[in-house]
């Protein structure tokens, strides 16, 4: 006794009580997917015999299969299902979730099961329930195919139940295995010199047997996927049909049915169908075919699945498009939408149903390639894409190349049907359809707890108080979120050092490279300033057509919170009209074959974002100790001056008077006075993302050369100075603690260490992206002027790091995660899941002066 099952199906086992459905159910199921009636009535009453605890029972079992049968898992009922009433809340589920209902039936003997009941100690009902329950049974075998059951396996003894073995195959649509590339078209309607030309562009040779077959040699391993309407309208659907037939008995070629192919195999099939929309063109041509090729043609539409799952799940292909609950599942509502989309129930002015804009509300991860609804020009929206151009209307044919997502098109020879309804409009030339839909951002997108996939950390959990606390943040003080591709990730501070006077050295930052595998290491200069993304277009044109922004310059210089860094806006485009020039003149624009760029950069003085914290937190505290310690040193020279023995005190507070003065010095070289623009000065040091690359593949050396290129023709841009250190090498670490020692022995703030290569992994994970490495009295402004002094320095040194680490390599993943996205065209929202979540980190309780 062999049968098969679909790997997604709704398994109900039906058979009176003692039959055996627990131990069949345990022998061929694993036990996550059985859910018995037994164990719910347990779970709400205690007592898995409690017959009045049934309904309640029930309810649980229900729940449970509805959300297993949801999340695509297999599910076997096993509870008595005798009756028809008793099973049409499980076939429900199995429509509502698109699965095949599988009905496993043990149908035996009256008295086996009356003598296994008598032996079992757990059932207090008498043995006329089995009586019942088997009468029950046989009163409804016939009808279960008509109850809606696809498939029916009955077994009717102990020697059957014994020796059935169950198989599990996927679905038809189960594809998952092909891992492409693949050429996808469009609805042909049957226009046959327009397909061979298009496959012709794509690179396959085509050539014709004596018996009029047709051989396709793909190249390198592509595939080809035809997406339904082969035929009608144009002028050889035959031609059409024979080419593709072909394909795809030569495994060439998948195809999945369009709604007039299906309608043409009703045809096939003598049922009467009205001769409209192209249909009695096609049948014409078909009448000087053979018998044969016709049948043939009935056999193959036939055959045909709703819509093909490819990729390990990253594709779907379907006629029509099809929304993510439906995607590889199997019904005649799924088989429904894949042919015709779905409707309104309105009919517009040219008397055709209203169709549902479905792709619109899409959020399913897998990319959606469809037809169906003839378009100006495909357009990716939301991970889906539309590649019906209309060919049979004098528009084009189109091929989609995955996973490359490039469009191949050829034009119609000529206009071979006139639509029922014009094509929708061409969207305006800066508008995209992605634009358009991403003009309304929905707070379900960023809010909540969340749970981020990305390519270079495992997953990132965001909370939602921190959620909440990053949405206020945006609300109060963001910048127009089309511009927000990329939030830059905080930095961890190098290992606490233990030499005198000294909270951070660059001997234990090469030290923790060196532990973690990494042997060369960029140093850059950190600059005296305030880290900002800038996100700049070749011309306003740029702007509008790539992040579908109007009236608002050739871009934004933003913090890392997201806010403007600029309220001057004529200040912003100023400056970036010269970061512009400068890139023009370097031959930036030609080289890199765009018309935008993501720079992260450092802009100079620290004062011109920070005035008001340096007003009234440094200068504050610098003003009053210093006026204060003054008193207080003159109170205690005149104390002094009357023969009071006072030298420890008077040394005390005379150290602290000069560490005053050094504080204020310290926040005073980061500020100085901003008249005109070319008082300020930009420092770029990661040429972050260009059209269609981000640049991760780069080192570091790579992104300071390629600044620097451009930073060399405006004197307000600054190339970020750096030394390569091997730190393996003693000297070479020498060299790099000299060139720290000089750039901080004058107040500077102390230098970036990095890895050489943007990235590296070793067997832990991710490795730190950078450690900043700061100078003695840069440090002054953020622990306090007294924070030198021993004691002090010796409770400093107990602060760890571990959080600030992890927070440093969650955000560094995010923000990749979000220009990787934008790069790619994904939807908005799907970028901005990344940005929020950098935002919401930065509300972790970590010590903010890491």
């Amino acid at each position: 006794m062999q049968f098969q099952i679909p790997e997604l199906s709704l398994v109900v086992l039906i058979g009176a009580s003692s039959s055996g459905k627990s131990t069949f159910a345990q022998h061929h199921f694993r036990k996550t997917e059985i859910i018995t009636s037994d164990e719910c009535r347990a779970l709400v009453s205690d007592d898995e015999n409690e017959q009045a605890a049934t309904q309640d029972a029930f309810d649980v079992l229900h729940y449970i299969a509805a959300k297993r049968l949801k999340r695509g898992k297999l599910t076997v009922i096993d509870a008595t299902n005798v009756r028809p009433e008793s099973r049409k809340t499980l076939l429900q589920l199995a429509r509502e979730y698109h699965c095949l209902p599988v009905a496993v039936v043990l149908d035996l003997p009256d008295r086996l099961l009356r003598d296994r009941h008598a032996g079992r100690a757990d059932r207090s009902f008498g043995g006329h329930v089995i009586g019942q329950q088997r009468a029950a049974l046989k009163r409804s075998l016939k009808g279960l195919k008509r109850e809606g059951f696809r498939h029916i396996h009955v077994l009717r003894s102990p020697e059957e139940v014994a020796a059935a073995e169950i198989t599990r195959v996927p679905l038809w649509n189960n594809r998952q295995e092909e891992r492409g590339p693949f050429d996808i078209i469009g609805d042909v309607h049957g226009c046959f010199d327009e397909l061979q030309e298009l496959l012709e562009k794509l690179g396959y040779a085509i050539t014709t047997t004596e018996d009029g077959h047709f051989r396709v040699t793909p190249p390198s391993g592509r595939k080809v996927i035809f997406l339904g309407d082969l035929v009608d309208r144009g002028p050889n659907s035959p031609g059409v049909l024979r080419l593709v037939m072909d394909m795809v008995r030569d495994g060439v070629a998948f195809c999945v049915p369009g709604n007039h192919d299906v309608k043409l195999e009703k045809k096939l099939n003598g049922k009467n169908v009205q001769m409209r929309h192209g249909l009695a063109e096609t049948w014409a041509q078909l009448e000087s075919t053979s018998p044969a090729f016709k049948d043939e043609v009935r056999d193959f539409i036939r055959g045909l699945v709703s819509h093909l799952v490819l990729d390990g799940g990253q594709l779907v292909v379907a006629h029509a498009g099809l929304r993510e609950e439906m995607q590889g599942r199997g019904s005649g509502a799924v088989r429904n939408f894949c042919l015709y989309g779905e409707t309104t129930g309105e009919i517009d002015e040219f008397g055709l149903p209203v169709r549902y804009p479905w792709a619109e509300e899409y959020r399913g991860r897998a990319t959606v390639v469809y037809g169906h609804t003839p378009v100006p020009q495909a357009e990716w929206l939301n991970h889906t894409i539309d590649i019906d151009t209309g060919c049979v209307f004098g528009g084009k044919l189109t091929a989609l190349r995955y996973p490359e997502r490039e469009l191949v098109e050829v034009s119609a020879r000529q206009v071979y049907a006139e639509p029922a309804r014009p094509l929708h409009p061409v969207p305006t030339e800066t508008t995209t359809a992605q634009q358009l839909a991403d003009d309304v951002l929905d707070l379900a997108d960023v809010t909540g707890k969340r749970r981020l996939e990305t390519r270079f950390h495992p997953p990132v959990t965001i909370r939602e108080e921190n959620s909440i606390a990053a949405l206020e943040v945006m609300s109060r003080f963001g910048a127009n979120p089309r511009w927000l591709i990329y939030l830059p990730p905080t930095m961890s501070p190098s290992e606490t050092s233990q030499q005198p006077g000294l909270l951070e050295h660059p001997a234990e930052a090469f030290q923790h490279y060196r532990s973690q595998g990494v042997r060369h290491v960029i140093c850059e200069e950190k600059h005296m300033g305030s880290r900002a993304v800038v996100v700049l277009c070749r011309d306003e044109a740029a702007a509008q057509r790539r992040f579908g922004v109007q009236d608002e310059g050739i871009g934004l210089v933003y913090t890392r919170t997201g806010r403007p860094f600029f309220p001057d806006k004529a200040t912003e485009q100023a400056l970036l009209t010269r970061l512009r020039d400068a890139m023009t003149q370097a031959k930036f624009w030609d080289e890199f074959q765009t018309d935008w760029a993501c720079l992260d950069t450092e802009l100079m003085p620290w004062s011109a974002k920070a005035q008001a914290l340096l007003q009234h937190q440094y200068a504050a505290v610098g003003a009053a100790s210093t006026h204060a310690l003054a008193e207080v040193n003159t109170l205690l020279a005149q104390a002094q001056q009357r023969g009071l023995t006072i030298d420890t005190l008077q040394d005390h507070y005379q150290q602290r008077a000069t560490l005053a003065g050094q504080f204020v010095d310290a926040y005073r070289q980061y500020c100085w006075d901003v008249q005109s623009l070319d008082d300020y000065r930009l420092a770029p040091f990661h040429l972050l993302a260009t059209e269609g690359k981000v640049h991760t593949d780069q080192s570091h050396g790579w992104h300071m050369e390629t600044l620097a290129r451009f930073c060399a023709f405006d004197p307000i841009l600054l190339a970020t100075s750096y030394v390569r250190i091997d730190t393996e090498d003693e000297a070479s670490c020498r060299e790099g603690i000299a060139w720290w020692e000089a750039l901080t022995a004058h107040g500077g703030e102390g230098m970036v260490i990095k890895p050489e290569p943007f990235l590296v992994r070793n067997a832990h994970g991710l490795v730190q992206p950078a450690v900043k490495c700061r100078g003695r009295e840069y440090l002054r402004i953020i622990y306090g002027p007294d924070y030198t002094l021993e004691p002090h320095l010796k409770e400093l040194r107990k602060r760890g790091l571990g959080k600030k680490r992890s927070l440093a390599l969650r955000e560094f993943a995010l923000g990749l995660e979000a220009l990787e996205r934008f790069v790619a065209g994904a939807p908005l929202r799907q970028v901005h899941e990344c940005v929020f979540g950098v935002l919401a980190l930065e509300s972790e309780e970590v010590d903010p002066r890491l």
